[in-house]
């Protein structure tokens, strides 16, 4: 039988890299989720092909879809303390995208 981690003691984890691990770049992230479980698609899409290729599909639960989020969050902070703000473009708005092409009316008597 295995020996628990005793209360209030962290669980030493060993991490193994294999030397012929895959290491894949992903420029787009589509996460689909179900009541269980989070997938996360991290695909590669290179111009001039508008088309996106899947390069490794994660699956896990909510839980650690969440601890992922925070570890993220603290590992954003750390960089952005050393390194500066990372700039982040924010995408138009659906309203900017539906109307950026309309034209207000020139000739109103105001």
């Amino acid at each position: 039988m295995d020996n628990p981690t005793p209360p209030g003691k962290k669980r030493e984890i060993k991490l193994h890299l294999p030397p012929d691990v895959d290491v894949i770049y992903s420029n787009l992230a589509i996460i689909s989720t179900t009541k269980h479980e989070m997938i996360f698609d991290l695909a590669q899409i290179l111009p001039p092909d508008p088309r996106a290729k899947v390069q490794a599909r994660v699956v896990m639960s909510p839980q650690h879809a969440k601890l992922l989020l925070m570890t993220l969050q603290r590992n954003i902070e750390r960089y952005e303390a050393q390194h500066g703000t990372i700039p982040v473009d924010t995408p138009p708005s659906l309203a900017d995208q539906l109307f950026s092409g309309v034209q207000g009316d020139d000739d109103s008597d105001s």
